[in-house]
């Protein structure tokens, strides 16, 4: 029986999807893209309708030659790259090169690399998308025009080997703006006041200064403040008001690519770089032991929330089984995707509830585990029931001054038993307050006033430049990574106590 002939552009993609499918198919892997603009020239017609002038990347000849030998001799050739656009260049440009040895080419798509979703991929193949090649020659050309064009006037002006790039320049102009902001920013002094109270039950609590006669409190100087802690020190603190409420925090999605990044970041401090690369080997499989090759997540380059009927059922089935109903919602939670977002894959997540990570573990090196389980435990707690809290503030009257005091207490865990969200700096645990009555007169035993400064505003991390890239539209989630090791690797920017800032350069 003649073979049929499956592309993808890994090799270990193309040896776990072997695995999968036995000796009737043949896999190749490109090693990437095979085709790109010249290097030496503009590649790009600007005068004939922006067409572009494609050359085989050196090196890729034996590749073409082989799989051009290996498509001569199959009945059916499957192009399987990856599901986006760069995938999708890379099946054209493998077709362009094949369609005179074999008629018979279709392209299949798969989100992750699993013997289910492979299966299923080649029972319904489906053409090449046209505008998604063209979205990805778009973006290429874009890239060209500006990257050629203005790289050599820095070459001339400022130093050879220089670049200049459609994202990376914007990136190096948010960094250098941000440090305009904090060269420009004049400090200002403040001064916060607060107070040790205690009731007719404990526990003693601590209450802040937030308004006097009615409107923010603003104190500037020394003289001023010790003023006002004379009049607190001699004056009533009478409970005024009392608020309760039960405050419910609902589930966080599942990961994106950026997101992804940025808590990787938070959580496991990673760069975006290296995260990109443990998602890869973790999506394109590891050895199991006797379970053999494995894609242990979905495709790692998305910014779509979406979730397959499959995962969800197969997720409420394992937070029932393993948390109870109570941490299970009636229905499934659905999350609504940005208006930008493409929504050409689904979200980031566990390929297999089978696969926890205490499972895995001992196939997986120490920093593949830390991303595994983190994807895994977003996923699942994406799922669960919200987190349920009793918020308690007092309102606390000193003569023209009010305080305010706030606490919490959990009632009901909720989705938070599996995952909190990553924050830069460590998130603040509200105090319980003590179950007061209004109208309280209360006892003063601690009284403090503190002098501040307004802070410039903070340099980006490689987290919260990642975020504000998104926020701002620039780039796509799969290209955050590159564009932060380049503009490092040409010496735009340098890392000062783990955030950038803008060189001499």
């Amino acid at each position: 029986m003649a073979k049929s002939l499956v592309i993808v552009e890994s090799p270990t993609k193309a040896k776990t999807i072997g695995r999968y499918l036995g000796k009737n198919y043949q896999l190749i892997a490109t090693v990437g893209h095979i085709k790109d603009l010249p290097k030496k020239s503009l590649g790009v017609e600007i005068e004939d309708d922006f067409s572009a002038k494609y050359e085989t990347i050196r090196g890729k000849g034996k590749i073409i030659r082989d799989i051009k030998k290996a498509a001569g001799e199959a009945d059916q050739v499957f192009l399987a790259p990856d599901p986006d656009r760069e995938g999708e260049a890379i099946a054209w440009h493998i077709a362009e090169e094949i369609k005179k040895k074999n008629g018979k080419v279709a392209r299949i798509i798969f989100h992750e690399i699993t013997k289910k979703a492979i299966v299923e991929a080649l029972k319904h193949p489906q053409e090449l998308n046209l505008p998604k090649y063209e979205s990805q020659q778009a973006r290429r050309i874009l890239d060209r025009l500006v990257g050629y064009q203005i790289s050599p006037i820095l070459w001339k002006k400022v130093r050879r080997g220089l670049s200049a790039g459609r994202v990376q320049s914007v990136a190096v102009k948010i960094i250098c703006e941000r440090e305009k902001e904090i060269r420009q920013f004049v400090s200002e002094e403040y001064w916060s006041f607060q107070a040790e109270l205690e009731g007719s039950r404990k526990p003693v609590f601590i209450a802040k200064l937030a308004r006097t006669e009615g409107g923010k409190s603003s104190v500037s100087n020394k003289e001023e403040a010790d003023g006002i802690l004379d009049e607190l020190k001699n004056g009533t603190f009478k409970l005024v008001g009392i608020d309760r409420k039960e405050r419910r925090r609902y589930a966080t999605p599942p990961f994106i690519t950026s997101k992804l990044q940025q808590e990787a970041a938070y959580k496991l401090k990673y760069s975006p770089k290296k995260t990109m690369v443990l998602a890869q080997q973790l999506y394109e499989g590891i050895e199991l032991g006797d379970k053999g090759e494995q894609g242990l997540i979905t495709y790692m380059r998305t910014d779509s929330t979406r979730v397959s009927e499959d995962a969800l059922a197969s997720v409420r089935g394992l937070i029932e089984s393993k948390y109870g109903k109570d941490y299970l919602p009636e229905k499934p939670n659905y999350f609504k995707n940005r208006k930008s977002s493409q929504d050409a894959h689904e979200a980031i997540r566990p390929t297999s509830m089978d696969f926890a990570p205490e499972v895995v573990k001992p196939f997986l090196s120490s920093d593949q585990y830390k991303l595994y389980r983190l994807i895994w435990n977003r996923f699942i707690a994406s799922q669960m029931t919200p987190a349920v809290y009793d918020v308690t503030t007092f309102e606390i009257e000193c003569g023209r001054h009010t305080f305010t005091a706030s606490g919490s207490i959990t009632k009901f865990k909720g989705f938070t038993v599996v995952y909190t969200e990553g924050t830069e700096g460590a998130d603040k645990k509200e105090d319980q307050l003590p179950e007061l009555e209004q109208g309280e007169i209360l006892k003063l035993l601690n009284l403090e006033s503190k002098q501040n400064f307004t802070q410039p505003p903070s340099r980006f991390s490689e987290a919260t430049l990642v975020k504000e890239l998104e926020e701002n539209g620039v780039g796509r989630p799969s290209t955050y990574a590159t564009i932060l090791s380049t503009i490092q690797d040409k010496e735009y920017v340098a890392r000062k106590d783990g955030n950038f800032v803008p060189t001499e350069l």
